[in-house]
């Protein structure tokens, strides 16, 4: 027992800490006292940033009803000079892996087991997002810088969102505690698998639409694309209600809520284009966007 008399806070014996109970935060030592003044600055930080980001997505959701984000089968060159899709992908969506691997690897919970999970779930897409699909697209499509470049800034702040959560802001809370009796890291976990599962499978019926040398557009058809015109971006919502599910956490939600305010007005738009060069051959299909049976 420390001579303060808690023996769960026990006495630092590093120069300068004076011999009064310390902790670690950050690969850094702290009062006590200290500490506690640190991380209600830093929890206050944090909402302020997740708020900020809600309202942004607020803003992109409404924003993209009304201006068409132009890559793929909606490419606009207005969004600026075309790059080639590998090349764009991968700098679209590296940059989230790559911050993401450093704040886990800075941090003080590189080996523990629930942070650990969250974080493998979450570079289990990106690095298929990143270093796997962009070199399975068919084709010499191009995609704007200027679409490059929003995706490189979101996916950047992404990161610190939920990399800060799950490494540096939850922890000081004893948020993990008998993490793996709760059930909703399994519900979520599942979700998110579910998910991926049906984002590779509809990525994978795009990419085989057509042969080498067509350059015709058809209507996907089979797996989701059943009961909707996006199915890949159905999967890829799920992905991330799956991981807000698993998280607990406003951060994931925050993200969720991005993901939907980003494809539901691009899984709209889609399916306009659709409806307009197919007219009844797709909509006597009766898909709805983006949610089975509701939107």
């Amino acid at each position: 027992m420390s001579e303060k008399g808690d023996p769960a806070r026990p006495l630092c014996e590093k120069e300068g800490c004076r011999g009064l109970p310390c902790v670690s935060f950050a690969k850094k030592h702290y009062l006590c006292e200290d500490f506690a003044e640190l991380i209600s600055h830093k929890m206050s930080l944090f909402d302020i940033f997740l708020i900020v980001m809600a309202v942004l997505a607020l803003v992109v959701f409404i924003a993209l009803y009304f201006f068409e984000a132009g890559y793929g089968y909606l490419f606009n060159p207005k969004f600026g000079f075309p790059i080639p899709n590998r090349i764009g992908w991968v700098l679209m969506e590296s940059p989230v892996f790559i911050a993401m691997t450093i704040l886990w690897a800075l941090s003080d919970q590189t080996w523990e087991p629930a942070p650990l999970a969250l974080f493998l779930l979450f570079q289990t897409h990106y690095f298929q997002r990143s270093f796997v699909f962009p070199f399975l697209i068919r084709g010499n499509s191009k995609m704007p810088f200027g679409i490059v470049l929003m995706g490189m800034i979101f996916n950047t702040l992404n990161a610190l969102m939920q990399g800060g959560w799950i490494f540096y802001v939850a922890p000081q809370s004893d948020y993990y505690a008998d993490w793996f009796s709760k059930p909703y890291f399994y519900v979520g976990a599942a979700v998110f698998l579910f998910g991926f599962i049906v984002n590779l499978q509809s990525d994978s019926i795009i990419r085989h639409l057509r042969k080498p040398g067509d350059t015709r557009h058809y209507i996907p058809r089979g797996g989701m694309f059943r009961y909707v015109s996006s199915a890949n971006y159905f999967g890829e919502l799920m992905e991330w209600v799956g991981f807000a599910i698993a998280s607990w956490s406003w951060a994931g939600a925050v993200f969720a809520w991005w993901t939907f305010a980003n494809l539901a007005p691009r899984a709209n738009s889609l399916y306009k284009r659709y409806a307009q060069e197919f007219g009844e051959e797709f909509t006597s299909l009766k898909r709805k966007r983006i949610i089975p049976f509701i939107y």
